[in-house]
Parts: structure tokens; sequence; C-alpha cells
């Protein structure tokens, strides 16, 4: 179970990374996430609401199953978490043409709008931010992208 604390456990290792090292880089992965939601004022759509409006905007028009699958949650989850998209204008829903039984979801342009705007924020705060360093660390932020994106590989982990 993951320490509440935010505290560094023995358990985490990272190859040469001490568990020091580890718990500094989640916590700064996190409080750069924050405030980048912060940031957009997207309060109002939680993290699984945003993901699966990216994805279905990214894949739609999709089968709520399908959907549920990528996002690797349950399809009641994911009505759940679709539901108030669709209240909201930001996805539209209609009759899967091969399976009168489903429907598939799609993204509205009030939802394209809203994502877009999101993604403008959240890089202006990352680009000022970014502003502030001096070129060798710019750089070697850079470097570090597509090792961080290793990181988010989850197929990666499942092999």
């Amino acid at each position: 179970m993951g320490d509440p604390t935010g505290q560094h456990t023995r358990q985490a290792t990272g190859g040469d990374l001490d568990p020091e090292e580890v718990g500094r880089l989640r916590l700064v992965i996190a409080r750069l996430h924050r405030q980048m939601a912060q940031a957009s004022g997207s309060q109002d759509l939680t993290f699984a609401q945003l993901s699966a409006l990216a994805r279905i905007e990214q894949r739609g028009p999709i089968r709520l199953g399908e959907l549920a699958t990528r996002e690797g949650v349950s399809a009641p989850s994911m009505t759940r978490t679709i539901t108030p998209l669709s209240a909201a204008g930001l996805i539209g829903k209609a009759s899967d043409p091969e399976d009168g039984r489903s429907f598939l979801v799609d993204i509205t342009a009030t939802g394209r709008k809203t994502l877009a705007r999101i993604r403008r924020e959240r890089s202006a705060l990352l680009a000022r931010r970014i502003d502030r360093l001096d070129r060798e660390q710019r750089e070697a932020l850079a470097a570090a992208i597509p090792i961080l994106e290793i990181l988010v590989d989850e197929s990666a982990e499942r092999s």
C-alpha cells in the first residue's frame, strides 16, 4: 500500500536511483501536474474525465466498452466518467450502426475547444517555467523527454 505521508519507502528501488530520488521524482511530477491543472481552470473536470475526453478526441467515434478498455477501467466506471461530459455538451452519443444495442461517443465542437484551451493554458504555464531555466538546464530537460516517455509507456510494464 502507498505511503500517504509522501515519505519514501525502501520498496521503491528504481534501479540506480535511491528511494529518496524516486520519491522526489514522484513528488515533482505530481506537483507539476497539479499546478498545470490549476492553471488551466479545469478543476470542474476530473483527471479521468479529461483523459477520456482526450481519448475520445483521438479515437472517436468509439464504443463505450472500447473506451473503457483503452482507459483501463470497467464499463460501469466509464459510464460514470462520461455522463458529466455528455451533460456538459463535451461529447455526444449516437447509435452504433453495427450494433443497435450499443452506442458510440464522439467529441463535440465544444469538447474540442475545451481540450484546446486546457492544453494551451497548461503549455503556457510549462513554457513560462522552462523560460526560467538556463540553456544547459533546458538542454538537459529536452534530453530527458524520451526517457520520461518510456516511463509513461504502460505496455512496457505489462510485458
